[in-house]
């Protein structure tokens, strides 16, 4: 039998997330005076958004 479906057609298929992550590092001080950060993935629809991010 023949193949039905080639790998092309499989990744032609598969539709990529529009958006971008960005990576946020926070600073956060704590109660000895040291500094602890913080790092997270963030989801955003444009690029432009990044200065909204609390």
């Amino acid at each position: 039998m023949a193949k039905q479906q080639s790998f092309a057609d499989k990744a032609k298929a598969k539709k990529k997330a529009s958006g971008v992550q960005v990576k946020v590092i926070k600073a956060v001080k704590s109660s000895a005076g040291s500094y602890k950060f913080n790092e997270k993935f963030v989801k955003l629809d444009d690029i432009s958004k990044v200065a909204d991010i609390k």
